[in-house]
């Protein structure tokens, strides 16, 4: 099975970081957006945009608030599933797995690093919950700056999950529609990877 040039490797990880700072030159806007997919309770998908923060080892970590929609459904359930896609590369990265939080010295860290307002935002947005109007949030998030000051903490429902992938799959498009796709599969007994080239 050729897997050379882009898809050359035995780490999928490496794989997918070097794709992802290969984007950070050529995509235009967030090159580290994924459309990440959680269920509801009766198995209805949701689907949202959110940042990638981290590829770590083993693993790919983004943060939200814990009470929100993706927050909760990814709580209950335990899976997830995202997709990276590029325009400017013509590739994407898809993967599925079981979901961990990262509420730690790591998510204080991440929170610590963002900006002044945006940590505000944090704490003023109840996210996915209804909203009487902008004026509103504006408001709360004007009442948050007086009350937490200039180096607000991490709320404690607001912090990391990461994705531990039982499936990760690198697609790049080809002439005529003949893409090319090989997925990497975890294997359970092994805690190594199988590799399979797929059909377009």
């Amino acid at each position: 099975m050729d897997r050379s040039g882009i898809f050359a490797g035995s780490d999928p990880f490496a794989i997918a970081r070097a794709w992802a700072t290969e984007a950070e030159a050529s995509e235009p806007n967030d090159p580290n957006a994924i459309a990440l997919a959680t269920v509801d309770p009766d198995g209805m998908p949701n689907v949202r945009m959110v940042l990638l923060k981290e590829i770590e080892a083993d693993a790919f970590v983004f943060y939200t608030n814990y009470g929100s929609t993706k927050g909760q459904e990814l709580a209950a359930s335990g899976k997830a599933a995202f997709v990276m896609h590029w325009k400017s590369l013509r590739r994407q990265i898809r993967v599925r797995g079981s979901v961990t939080r990262e509420d730690g010295p790591q998510a204080d860290a991440y929170f610590a690093s963002r900006s002044l307002k945006s940590r505000l935002g944090a704490w003023a947005s109840q996210q996915s919950q209804p909203l009487s109007s902008r004026e509103a949030l504006m408001a709360e998030a004007a009442k948050v700056a007086l009350t937490k000051g200039p180096n607000p903490a991490r709320p404690p429902y607001w912090g990391g999950f990461r994705i531990h992938p039982v499936e990760i799959e690198f697609w790049a498009d080809g002439a005529f529609r003949l893409h090319d796709r090989f997925r990497w599969r975890k294997d359970a007994a092994t805690a190594g990877w199988t590799i399979e080239r797929l059909n377009p």
